[in-house]
């Protein structure tokens, strides 16, 4: 069984890419303690990945192998979309 300690998850979320880190790293921080176990392993699975390979399935490639992290890519994509949100809306106040 993999380690899925928060912590290690978030060090493993810092990358070498900035368009990651603005990903990942929030997201480990607000919503991994919410999600169900498969979806923490799935998680996981895809920080195993070479960056090149995240950034690309986290931006739809349509590779075969990478179909399974599809529910989990969703969920980085959409609580990066709500912050983004979140935060022009605080700036028009």
């Amino acid at each position: 069984m993999k380690n899925l300690n928060k912590q290690r998850m978030f060090w493993q979320s810092r990358r070498g890419m900035l368009e990651l880190d603005l990903l990942l790293v929030p997201f480990v921080q607000e919503v991994f303690d919410d999600l169900t176990t498969d979806d923490q392993v799935l998680y996981q699975d895809l920080l195993d990945h070479e960056d090149q390979d995240i950034y690309a399935i986290l931006m739809g490639s349509s590779h075969s192998e990478y179909e399974k992290y599809s529910a989990i890519t969703s969920k980085i994509l959409g609580h990066s979309k709500a912050q983004h949100l979140n935060t022009v809306l605080n700036t028009k106040k």
